[in-house]
């Protein structure tokens, strides 16, 4: 049965892994056995992230935002361990913008990291997947993937594109053994919620609306991501498994 979670001998990309939930991910997949590779934009703390995990990990710096560059950044991550089976799309960014002020640079930038760069850099790690017959994409998706919050409508609408993106990867690759997921984070305390935690009475408020009582912890995420990277997940491909302690189911 324990095998079933194994991920012990698969090399793991990870996005986002300087910091936050893409960190945590990074940290816990390379605790488990898989040879990851972190990519981020800054080094200094994508060099933090690397002195402070175990296991055998690997860093590539660069900005996904520039689609131009993007065939490089696959060559570099293939580099250390061979081309990842599975792929964790964590970088993100909300610029927490309100309607009547979100700027065209402000929407690009946004749909660009968290719905443009999960498509195409999965289309070109795709490719060594299907030839393993075996892989595993997971996207993070977002309590506004659903639901409305204020100043949020273009990460709303990054969010609510990568639930289709996740269905959608899902039709087109699962028949090649490449189970495409995405979890949906409530609030964990990261630097992209720092203006949420910094507000004890909002964040006593984000606690109470959940069904458990209280917010996220970064350990509350690894369980569900050991699930949807390993075979424990064979049967399970195009879904959106909420982990916010029941906030969306209130």
């Amino acid at each position: 049965m324990s095998d079933l979670f194994d991920v012990s001998g698969k090399v793991a990309c990870v996005t986002g892994a300087s910091s936050g939930l893409g960190r945590r991910a990074a940290t816990v997949l390379a605790e488990a056995g898989a040879s990851v590779v972190g990519v981020a934009r800054r080094a200094d703390e994508l060099a933090g992230w690397r002195d402070s995990a175990t296991g055998q990990t690997a860093a590539v710096i660069a900005d996904l935002s520039d689609r131009a560059s993007l065939q490089d950044v696959v060559r570099r991550i293939n580099e250390p361990f061979g081309a990842p089976q599975i792929v964790v799309h964590a970088a993100g960014i909300n610029a927490r913008q309100p309607a009547d002020e979100v700027t065209p640079d402000g929407w690009d930038i946004t749909i660009t990291l968290n719905l443009t760069v999960p498509f195409f850099l999965s289309q070109a790690l795709v490719p060594a997947m299907v030839e393993a017959g075996w892989g595993r994409i997971i996207n993070f998706a977002s309590l506004q993937s659903s639901r409305a919050f204020p100043g949020g409508i273009a990460y709303g609408a990054s969010k609510g594109g990568v639930s289709q993106l996740t269905r959608a990867m899902a039709e087109a690759w699962s028949k090649d053994g490449i189970n495409a997921n995405a979890i949906g984070p409530g609030f964990f305390p990261t630097e992209l919620t720092a203006a949420v935690f910094g507000d004890e009475d909002r964040a006593s408020r984000n606690a109470a609306q959940t069904c458990v009582g209280r917010n996220g912890r970064l350990d509350d995420i690894d369980g569900p991501l050991l699930f949807l990277s390993s075979s424990a997940s064979d049967f399970v491909t195009g879904q959106v498994l909420m982990v916010d302690g029941g906030f969306t189911a209130k």
